[in-house]
């Protein structure tokens, strides 16, 4: 499949460009954040070629894609106008709270980082090499050209930041930047490393040293980016577009120097040490745990919180040895995919483990995952042991990194510090967490998928015929009393679509939903306005109130279900008020979809006009009828 397709395909499955609030990614996924994740049809994502696996973690929509996401995200931007800062978005939906609030935050601040990163982290590591083997002298100037394209990135990191911070909380990026400026501006430096005693109008302000930090700047932002909003609805239009970054350069600058600075230079100080304190107490435990840890952290998104620390390590210490154990974390998956692949006897299974191995070795675990040791289970369970015992080895080794980057073969240099020390023990750590991953997988073993290529023709067409002779023809009875829309006219192209299902849809005159028939209650949303009710039979049928109505934030709404729920027909199962929705701005038009159409050979409309609740809406023919006779 093109990258043009697979993009059209992705955009359309996510609910469409209008459900779509952001959009970055890293190394191997699409990072959406969007409006209303209920418009997503995760099923058939997760079943479209290309697609690996399909994550819903710290706010985020993930699409992972693999190598392949930086040409997949190009097209998604020559299709849609979703990378458009400029594009008239709509109101976004509220952010996440908690602990996903701040993976999504610091998630989407790094992510569009990583690559140009993780390229310089090899560079420096591989000038690092070149130094300490004699190959090229630092007084060099060929050593210097080369060192500043290594560290140049590194060393204005706070002017980068300030962009993707000021992207996330939709701020000025260009005051943003110019706060990041004055952080590392000359006159400034000078005053930090002559040690001249510094004040802003007789407020003492003690000076840092900004170049290569993360927290101030981010903080800075963040509080910009408030300020600014204040300023742009206070002020009048026909100053507001120069006199409010006036007001922010004045306010910010001097506020982050006293303030900000200062607080998150502590802050990430405190956290460094503290990490480090731990490999301190016992390296060789402290380095079992990251190695055993580090993939089920990114599994669930929490590691975003250990880069900034990674990073901020390098910064203050010029090293960091906390990230080097987590190294060891990915070869042991590596290595549980390789065993995967001698193993099993399923071709398709084989070809996937090989490949995955392949891209596992350079740092991108994904496909490995998401496709091979996850879904298998015992071998991921082989890759953790694996990876806490590399750990342990490369903990008790002492071994430092002197740069950012993903860990893999190719970031390896970025280890090699000076004299080499701790070197041997990470290469020892990730061909031990390697080998032990992969005798372990290949020991324990898994359950191997069946091989279809063996099948003959005549089963699997009795197995397709037995599939269809089990469906069963269903009524779906009005959930709502209204009047009927055609599918096509709702202002969701979701919905209007048919990407979400067949259906059929009701402007509401009555804010009462009832089951459609005896079922069970699949899906209750927290936000209330949807629900999913599947039958004794089978029919799945999903009632969305209103469009973008999530953003309403269970306002309006009263439910009186939950998941797991038995329900006959007619039971009520959610109460809206119309008018205070329509108030709000609101559709109150409802979509009533069959999410598994494609069992069904007709969904077919038994109502127009004017309806009433319980009354035959649609009916779902199954053609086993018409198969047996």
């Amino acid at each position: 499949m093109s990258q043009e397709k697979l993009a059209k395909e992705i955009v359309e499955l996510v609910g469409g460009e209008k459900n779509v609030e952001s959009l970055v990614h890293c190394a191997t996924r699409l990072r959406f954040v969007l409006k209303d994740d209920a418009k997503a049809d995760k099923a058939k994502l997760e079943k479209t070629e290309g697609i690996i696996a399909v994550k819903e973690n710290g706010g985020q929509f993930q699409v992972v894609v693999g190598n392949k996401v930086p040409e997949v995200y190009s097209a998604i931007g020559q299709i849609s106008n979703i990378l458009d800062d400029s594009s008239d978005k709509e109101k976004p939906r509220k952010a996440a709270k908690g602990l996903g609030g701040i993976i999504d935050i610091i998630s989407s601040i790094f992510a569009p980082l990583l690559g140009v990163m993780a390229g310089a982290g090899i560079l420096k590591g591989l000038l690092l090499i070149a130094s300490n083997i004699g190959w090229l002298e630092t007084t060099e100037t060929t050593y210097t050209i080369l060192y500043a394209a290594a560290d140049s990135l590194f060393y204005f990191l706070p002017l980068l930041l300030a962009v993707t911070t000021a992207r996330k909380f939709q701020g000025n990026m260009f005051v943003a930047m110019t706060i990041a400026g004055a952080l590392i501006y000359p006159s400034i430096v000078t005053l930090k490393s002559e040690g001249t005693p510094t004040d802003f109008f007789g407020i003492p302000v003690i000076l840092m040293n900004y170049s290569s930090t993360v927290i101030p700047i981010i903080l800075a932002v963040i509080v910009m980016s408030k300020l600014e909003k204040f300023f742009n609805k206070t002020l009048h239009d026909s100053v507001k577009n120069f006199v409010t970054p006036l007001f922010l350069l004045v306010i910010m600058v001097p506020l982050t120097l006293l303030v900000f600075g200062p607080f998150g230079v502590y802050v990430g100080n405190g956290i460094a040490a503290g990490l480090v304190a731990a490999f301190g107490f016992s390296p060789l435990l402290a380095g079992a745990v990251m190695g055993a840890s580090w993939q089920l952290l990114v599994i669930f998104g929490i590691h975003w919180g250990l880069i900034p620390v990674f990073i901020n390590n390098v910064a203050v210490y010029g090293q960091d040895g906390v990230k080097p154990a987590a190294t060891a974390s990915i070869f042991a998956q590596t290595g549980a995919a390789f065993g995967v692949m001698l193993k099993t006897k399923n071709k398709k299974l084989k070809t996937l483990a090989g490949s995955s191995t392949l891209t596992a070795l350079f740092g991108i675990t994904e496909p490995a995952i998401y496709g091979v040791t996850l879904p298998l289970k015992r071998p991921f369970i082989a890759g953790v042991i694996g990876g806490a015992v590399g750990g342990a080895i490369i903990g008790q080794a002492g071994t430092l990194a002197f740069a950012s980057g993903a860990p893999g073969l190719l970031t390896l240099p970025i280890f090699y510090g000076p004299g080499g020390q701790g070197f041997p023990g990470l290469i020892l750590g990730i061909v031990v967490s390697f080998v032990v991953s992969a005798v372990l997988t290949y020991i324990m073993g898994f359950k191997d998928p069946v091989e279809e290529e063996t099948k003959s023709e005549s089963t699997t067409s009795a197995q397709q015929s037995v599939r269809a002779t089990n469906a069963s023809d269903e009524n779906v009875f009005s959930p709502i009393e209204g009047t009927i829309v055609e599918l096509s006219e709702v202002p969701d192209p979701a919905f209007a679509s048919g990407a979400m299902g067949k259906g059929i849809a009701i402007e509401p005159t009555v804010g009462r939903v009832v089951a459609p028939f005896d079922g069970t209650v699949t899906v209750a949303f927290k936000k209330k306005h949807a629900l999913a009710v599947v039958s004794d039979t089978g029919a799945e049928i999903l009632v969305h109130v209103g469009v973008d109505t999530v953003k309403l934030d269970g306002q309006h709404f009263v439910s009186h279900i939950k998941e797991g729920d038995r329900v006959q027909a007619g039971d009520l199962l959610l109460e809206f008020d119309i008018a205070q929705i329509k108030a709000a701005g609101y559709h109150t038009v409802t979509p009533i979809i069959v999410t598994n159409s494609a069992n069904y050979e007709e969904v077919i409309p038994q109502a127009t006009g004017q309806v009433h609740s319980q009354e035959l809406l649609l009916k779902l023919s199954s053609g086993n009828d018409q198969e047996q006779k």
